[in-house]
């Protein structure tokens, strides 16, 4: 289902954009052709396997690799004395690649192996002697802060804080945002909710581990394949770990199952590039899914307050969020995002927010869909939620009386150009999942999302064949169907069939520089350098039929993919026609542009949940699910609408089921999808979306990112429909069984 602003503006007679064609890349994909991380092979190659802590913290003494050194069939042993020195603004990410001087969390690389078979790699890593002094670890953001607690950094200074951190602490920055008179807006509200929420660690979950080949040469240069969502960012990355220039090493890319934010850190490839370069041959690093959650970037845990007060006619007077997140081992956690986006839906004169970056002995965090907003999202909106209930406010109509549009200025600063979230709002109040009657222990749950979405930086080259077929490289690693989307504003700006359009994802060595795929910026960002350089193979063709025809390029127009006079004098040129005799007019059709993308259009979500719990059990069942969200032009409305039902069924497994366990050891517990619980599709409806589409002005197709907002109302959305079917707020995520029967047995 699709809502348009206004059918003649926003849909203007397009012939490709907002169509549905098949995926380019889907006949390799489902008939097993494609090459992911871990189906490389080289000849000669070997194989690498990872020696991780067994403890949360603790120095490391010493390393003896002697004895693994010595073993039959072992090429090369390295540790962090291989590595320059960790120093500068890479110092925690090199650190996080290969421990130095102590260990952080259970996982944190030690020293890895190359040998000729993985059994051989793997004995090995048992030979490796590691002397551990055990350390007292902290696990969450209390204990971080706690009087005496230990210090992971012994250098970290709060930034941010007031006054100025003068001794070491856990806390590695602050971030504030305020507006108005607090005291005022909570003396004005007729009713005031205040509740603390705690959410624990979820990983992204993506189905493919992290995998890596590297082939060093003795000329110092190195070839990469890898798996990630921006293999520039790997290049990058890489180089700095290994203090080498990143134009040593050629990154290609390898399709991708699976990152949603969690690969566009490096794990593996300065770790297989240095294996390599020390055994003289080809190295190849696969993680089980047991490291995969043990040592790869989950997002944080968290501990929050919201308190907030509205009139009795529904309107917000005052808010005031304060959010601790974990950040995992290393500062940066996206505690900064979500105080971005948590009151961003809402006007609100007075205001606080406050979030602090808490280390903790656990893995460093990455990003995960929006991240960040799902949480502070959950306090906010599950706030929102019981205001409107103790006001007698339908929670539709709360949020309308307090909807933020163009020209409101949002609580991080910025003024909001044209967006199209009250259209969202209305889209599910309108919708007739909306007035579905419940059933007996059922309940109804509404939440809205933010997420502002990013620009960055991408290059893209256009080339033409010489039969007329059209080649697309970008450096944008497909993730959701972004070759779909690049092939299909393509030929909207060529005017030829989508067919004749091929989009690939170049390497390194062939595109120029693009940022990772994330933040929502692919289609914007890197369709944007794609329509300009379609645009300047436009000019050149209108440039080539001119000196065909002997006249000047301002008498051709380009329509319907060919040149044309403008007084219609001439028989068209197709495309190919020009193709057909480039050697006459210049030489071969190419052109490249790079951007640095402006004008990114804020994304928003409307959700509904309609759920039923079990009395007996506690345990939860989704009944129906509707999701609206603002796309601004949907380019490929199926993965639009897949985009919109991914998010959700990974924020409803957030809010149900999924969690970090660890022990009073720092040990995971459930490193493994049997005990890490996400859901499957028979615990799942189908996911009803409605396409919004009030067009970004800053996108020469008026198109928003659509890939992050999706996951931030979720986790509220099912909160509130838990509270709605049982009469119990609950406030600590996940929502399992065990704590929904608690709170239903409670007194």
């Amino acid at each position: 289902m699709t809502i348009a602003e206004d059918p003649a503006t926003t849909n203007p007679g397009y012939k490709w954009v907002g169509t549905r064609p098949i995926r380019p890349d889907g006949f390799e994909k489902v008939t097993g052709r494609a090459k992911f991380g871990a189906d490389l092979y080289l000849p000669g190659m070997l194989h690498g396997a990872v020696l991780r802590s067994p403890h949360a913290h603790a120095k490391i003494l010493s390393i003896d690799t002697s004895e693994a050194e010595a073993m039959a069939g072992v090429k090369s042993v390295i540790t962090g004395d291989d590595f320059p020195p960790a120093m500068g603004k890479e110092k925690d990410m090199a650190s996080n690649t290969i421990a130095r001087d102590k260990v952080l969390y259970e996982g944190h690389v030690v020293a890895a192996v190359a040998a000729t078979s993985r059994a051989q790699a793997r004995a090995a890593l048992d030979a490796i002697k590691v002397t551990y002094e055990v350390l007292p670890h902290v696990l969450t953001v209390d204990q971080a802060m706690a009087a005496g607690a230990p210090v992971l950094h012994d250098g970290m200074l709060t930034k941010g804080s007031e006054p100025a951190a003068t001794e070491p602490s856990n806390v590695a920055s602050r971030v504030i945002y305020q507006g108005g008179d607090l005291d005022k807006g909570f003396a004005e509200a007729d009713v005031v909710v205040e509740h603390e929420f705690t959410t624990k660690p979820v990983h992204q979950g993506y189905i493919e581990p992290h995998a890596a080949v590297a082939d060093t040469t003795p000329d110092g240069r190195s070839t990469v394949w890898c798996s990630s969502q921006g293999h520039f960012a790997m290049r990058t990355y890489s180089a700095q770990v290994l203090g080498w220039d990143s134009g040593r090493i050629r990154v290609i890319p390898a399709e991708i199952g699976g990152g949603f934010g969690g690969k566009t850190v490096i794990y593996l490839e300065p770790l297989a590039i240095k294996l390599s370069q020390k055994a003289g041959r080809p190295v190849k690093i696969v993680m089980s899914r047991d490291e995969v959650f043990r040592a790869t970037g989950p997002t944080s845990g968290s501990r929050m307050t919201a308190k907030i007060g509205a009139t009795k006619d529904g309107k917000i007077t005052a808010a005031d969020v304060h959010l601790w997140f974990e950040a995992g081992a290393y500062a940066g956690s996206p505690v900064g995002a979500a105080a971005m986006c948590c009151l961003a839906p809402y006007k609100v004169e007075n205001f606080t927010i406050e979030g602090f970056d808490v280390v903790v002995n656990k893995p460093r965090v990455a990003a995960y869909r929006a991240p960040g907003a799902p949480i502070s999202g959950f306090a906010v909106e599950s706030v929102m939620d019981e205001i409107a209930k103790s006001i007698g406010m339908d929670p539709i109509e709360f949020r309308l009386a307090n909807v933020v549009e163009e020209g409101d200025t949002a609580t991080y600063g910025p003024k909001f150009p044209r967006i199209g979230y009250k259209e969202t709002l209305e889209a599910i109040k309108n919708h007739p999942n909306y007035q579905e009657p419940l059933g007996p222990n059922q309940g109804r749950g509404i939440a809205v999302g933010f997420w502002f979405n990013a620009g960055m930086n991408s290059s893209a080259t256009v080339n033409v064949n010489e039969d007329g077929t059209v080649n697309v490289l970008t450096g944008s690693p497909d993730i959701g169907g972004s070759r779909a989307s690049m092939a299909l504003m393509a030929a909207e700006e060529l005017g030829v069939d989508v067919a004749r359009i091929s989009p690939n994802v170049a390497d390194t060595a062939t595109v120029g520089f693009n940022d990772v795929t994330g933040g929502s910026r692919t289609t914007l960002a890197t369709g944007g350098a794609v329509v300009n350089a379609c645009r300047m193979i436009i000019e050149d063709l209108r440039g080539r039929a001119a000196k065909q025809w002997d006249v000047a390029a301002d008498q051709v127009e380009w329509v319907d993919g060919q040149a044309q006079m403008v007084d219609g004098s001439q028989p068209p040129l197709s495309l190919a026609d020009i193709a057909k005799g480039w050697a006459r007019t210049g030489g071969p059709i190419a052109a490249s542009a790079s951007l640095n993308a402006r004008g990114v259009g804020a994304g928003f979500s409307t959700q509904m949940c309609d759920l039923e719990v079990d009395p007996e059990t506690g345990v939860v069942t989704i009944v129906r699910y509707t999701t609206a969200q603002d796309a601004g032009r949907a380019i490929h409305p199926s993965y639009v609408e897949g985009q919109f039902q991914g998010g959700v069924a990974q924020g409803i497994g957030w809010a149900l089921n999924e969690e970090y366990v660890h022990n009073a050891d720092g040990v995971m517990e459930n490193a493994g999808f049997l005990d890490y619980r996400m859901p499957v599709a028979s615990d799942l409806p189908m996911i009803d979306t409605v396409i919004v589409e009030v067009p970004n002005p800053g996108h020469p197709y008026g198109v928003r990112g659509v890939g992050e907002v999706g996951i931030v109302p979720p986790l509220a959305a099912v909160a509130n429909a838990v509270d709605s079917a049982t009469g119990k707020r609950i406030c600590h995520l996940p929502l399992s069984p065990i704590r929904i029967l608690d709170a239903l047995l409670e007194g």
